[in-house]
């Protein structure tokens, strides 16, 4: 954990403790501060653009009527993310679970020196990602996306660690295995992931 980690998890604490006491304001910091980092989460769980709202003010309704609740075991960040992880799975039964296409996802998401090489290795790692199951794709996401440790996403996901580690160990084999097939026009990226 950096200098950076703790300070934002004590200012979050902190949020937390003035929300459990009713102040708005505190609710509406912590929204501001978390919303586009679930957002984009969100956006690679469920490739429901349609839903990722709903799935972050469901989940922000559950961190206000619980932030009484939270026993600091864990970073505020976690706890959060944990809950975004539920609303979506459940916002994706609600809605079906299948997932639209990676181009409706839009550009926003990343950063581009080159926009048509950057295009190519994201619509290229897109594939692979979406052969993997949810399950597979989120601790994806959260080691190499968010980076998070495997014991947070243990917590975070509510699974035993050995449960983690398997599933990231079963991406890591698929995307292997797959990744070359996808690779057509972007075979020359590949030395870039190395």
């Amino acid at each position: 954990m950096t200098d950076t980690d703790v300070h934002s998890d004590a200012a979050d604490r902190q949020l937390l403790q003035r929300m459990a006491g009713g102040d708005r304001d505190a609710l509406a910091t912590l929204y501001r501060s978390y919303h586009a980092r679930l957002g984009r989460f969100l956006s690679r769980l469920t490739r429901r653009p349609d839903i990722i709202e709903e799935a972050i003010n469901d989940c922000f309704l559950i961190v206000w009527q619980k932030a009484d609740g939270f026993r600091g075991d864990s970073q505020v960040s976690t706890w959060i993310m944990g809950i975004a992880y539920r609303c979506g799975l459940k916002a994706l039964r609600q809605h079906g679970a299948d997932p639209v296409d990676q181009d409706e996802l839009g550009d926003d998401r990343m950063a581009a020196d080159d926009p048509d090489e950057d295009r190519e290795l994201r619509d290229w790692l897109g594939k692979g990602l979406e052969r993997l199951s949810a399950d597979q794709r989120v601790v994806v996401e959260l080691v190499y996306g968010v980076g998070y440790k495997l014991e947070d996403i243990a917590e975070m996901l509510e699974c035993p660690l050995g449960t983690i580690k398997a599933r990231l160990f079963h991406a890591r084999v698929k995307l292997r295995n797959v990744l070359p097939a996808l690779a057509g026009g972007a075979r020359a990226l590949t030395g870039n992931l190395s």
